[in-house]
């Protein structure tokens, strides 16, 4: 009899993934610049690191907010002590003003509506349970966010059935898929409760068009499920076309809050982790017009909460509007140089990637660098990836992805020097292939000739009478 649980001992987790693998790797050689030039460099993370600068300058020019006092007078023993889990009035209009913002204020949020979680993990798991049940299931377009299946299912016991979206139209979600996934989940007897996407998307690296969003509504109005859009990656689009909330598209159908169902079947997860590079801090959002979840989520995040001293801090951060503005502006100027940085990197090499506009990385093609058209050829690169190149990328099978050969490969984590020794690495390594390609190539070639030249003298000589041998 074991004294564990069942939870506790089931392999369900997801941590064998090839995507945590390559972070373990990593942790094991991690590159610095100085004391381990040689090591791995971290291209799995999908961290942006690129504005800490700004944050630092806003800190410097605020220390009543970073020492955690109000008109120059010491709150810490008010901040200490146990806060309401419905959150700080002060940092739910902040966040939702600046949510508003990000997406060109087409669109307001009502505070009141708003779920503080510790992260957008614990935000999308919140919302699966109390949206579904055990045994449920979710659809989610291919390729995913590798994360999704801990996050999602682990815990709640819900399952995930892939919506399989291919590269032939830049792995956009489409009517005939979507139907398709729901067919698969009714013949696994699985209840479909919801479709769940990232817009911007991880790993792609592109926002979701009308067009898609229309769908999904359509989709999810016909089926009476739900539609969770996870939008942490909302302000780091950086060119055209722009973002596009799920909420803007609810706005312009003209539905009715009020009488129309479909506004409490949507559900927006949201985090400071990307668009201000604050993961450590933990601040994640669920936002829903259903009263029922609102209520229900805000129970849960009990378990979750974020740090009165944090929503103290990012309160006066984001009620800031001149900096905010600022802000976003130069973080997305910054993330474009760097996403153009690694495009061309990569060209270099003669690796293309999917046109993305945002995001915190690239959906990086090299289908044409596998010895064969299969996974297992997939992570067979990766693998040389990792330990010869010293990169840690993440393989697109971790992602889900239906077809073999796509990477995502991470830009803001990291210094441009670091950047550029990166693209060198992995130059190097496309050119062996190139070179040992080439020379077996020749080899074969001669291989055939010499062959050739030997079955014609033995022909010859076989020709000859028998006196003339």
């Amino acid at each position: 009899m074991t004294l564990l649980s069942r939870k506790a001992t089931c392999n369900s987790h997801g941590q064998d993934s090839s995507y945590f693998l390559g972070w373990q790797e990593y942790e094991k050689n991690p590159y610095h610049e100085i004391n381990n030039p040689n090591g791995i460099i971290q291209m799995g993370l999908a961290e942006n690191q690129l504005s800490f600068d700004l944050l630092e300058s806003w800190l410097a020019k605020n220390p009543d907010a970073a020492g955690f006092k109000r008109d120059g007078q010491s709150i810490f023993r008010e901040l200490a002590l146990f806060q309401d889990y419905h959150g700080m009035p002060a940092f739910k209009n902040a966040l939702v003003d600046f949510m508003s913002e990000i997406r060109g204020n087409k669109v307001s949020f009502d505070p009141n509506k708003i779920v503080l979680t510790a992260g957008a993990t614990s935000a999308n798991e919140t919302l699966m349970f109390c949206l579904a049940d055990p045994g449920d299931a979710f659809l989610i377009p291919t390729p995913y966010y590798p994360g999704f299946d801990r996050d999602l299912k682990w815990r709640t016991g819900v399952e995930i059935v892939p919506i399989h979206c291919t590269s032939s139209n830049g792995f956009q979600i489409t009517e005939p898929a979507l139907q398709q996934a729901y067919q698969e989940a009714q013949q696994r007897n699985l209840r479909v409760k919801g479709v769940l996407v990232t817009n911007p998307s991880n790993p792609l690296g592109t926002s979701m068009t009308r067009a898609e969003l229309n769908l999904l509504l359509n989709f999810i109005t016909e089926k009476e499920i739900h539609l969770i859009s996870d939008e942490i990656y909302s302000g780091t689009v950086f060119s055209s076309p722009g973002f596009v909330s799920i909420m803007e598209v609810l706005k312009e159908r003209k539905c009715d809050i009020n009488t129309s169902q479909v506004w409490n079947q949507v559900h927006i997860v949201y985090s400071l982790s990307k668009d201000l590079g604050l993961p450590g801090f933990r601040v994640g959002a669920i936002y829903s017009n259903d009263d029922m979840v609102v209520a229900a989520a805000t129970k849960m995040s009990s378990f979750g909460l974020v740090s009165s001293q944090t929503q103290y801090l990012l309160s006066a951060m984001l009620s800031d509007k001149k900096f905010t503005k600022k802000y976003v502006k130069e973080n997305q100027k910054r993330l474009k140089q760097r996403q153009q940085m690694l495009v061309s990197g990569l060209d270099k090499a003669g690796i293309s990637c999917l046109k993305s506009n945002s995001g915190l990385f690239c959906w990086v093609d090299m289908r044409h660098l596998l010895r064969t058209n299969t996974f297992e050829a997939e992570l067979e690169l990766w693998r040389k990836i990792v330990y010869e190149v010293r990169l840690n990328i993440s393989p697109g099978s971790s992602c889900h992805c239906t077809e073999p050969g796509w990477f995502r490969v991470c830009f803001a984590n990291m210094s441009e020097e670091t950047l550029s020794l990166a693209m060198e690495r992995l130059k190097t390594y496309v050119d062996s292939i190139t070179i040992n390609n080439s020379n077996n190539h020749r080899n074969a070639k001669s291989s055939r000739r010499r062959s050739l030249t030997k079955w014609v003298f033995r022909l010859s000589f076989d020709d000859r009478e028998p006196e003339q041998r």
